[in-house]
């Protein structure tokens, strides 16, 4: 009984693993999206329609009017449709990693609208609720118009009392009572 040795072949947690062999070569996804970002960009602008039409030209105008120990791609340029399909082959992918890159960062830039949205609808509920809440205090509360208007009412009974209760003075009158 006792505590048995652990098997030499099981790897120690606090000691990191040693680097495995890749056949593969390694690189960052991160710039080769930047470049496929780049390369896309390129191949939708007018430039490069314009100088993928000269190459073909030079090509074609090359292949037919030079001598023929000079032609590189003789007979029904069979090495232009080879790069034609080779550049498209390369193309297609670039283009799609692209698209995918952009379809990520709408993605992510809707998701911060929409939770934008909602502290927006959230800030807005809440201050309804706070004005709705002053408009209801002000209701309870004495603004200048009702003060008036209740200081005149005030004033016309006072007119009214008088009328049926005329003032006497009943003794002198005392000057410091003022």
């Amino acid at each position: 009984m006792g505590t048995e040795p652990k098997p030499a072949s099981r790897a120690r947690l606090d000691q990191p693993r040693s680097p495995r062999r890749r056949f593969l070569p390694e690189y960052d996804p991160e710039s080769f999206g930047r470049l496929s970002e780049q390369v896309a960009r390129f191949l939708g602008t007018g430039r490069f329609i314009v100088w993928m039409t000269v190459v073909i030209i030079i090509w074609v105008v090359w292949n037919t009017m030079a001598p023929s120990a000079m032609r590189f791609d003789p007979f029904p340029f069979i090495f232009l449709t080879l790069v034609l399909s080779l550049q498209a082959s390369y193309a297609a992918p670039l283009i799609l990693l692209a698209q995918n890159r952009q379809d990520d960062r709408d993605r992510i830039n809707l998701e911060q609208d929409r939770k934008q949205n909602e502290r927006s609808i959230a800030d807005t509920e809440y201050l309804t609720r706070e004005i709705a809440s002053l408009r209801m205090g002000l209701g309870e509360v004495a603004t200048r118009d009702w003060i008036r208007s209740e200081l005149q009412d005030l004033v016309r009974e006072l007119d009214k009392q008088r009328s049926v209760f005329p003032y006497e003075p009943t003794g002198p009158r005392d000057e410091g009572d003022r």
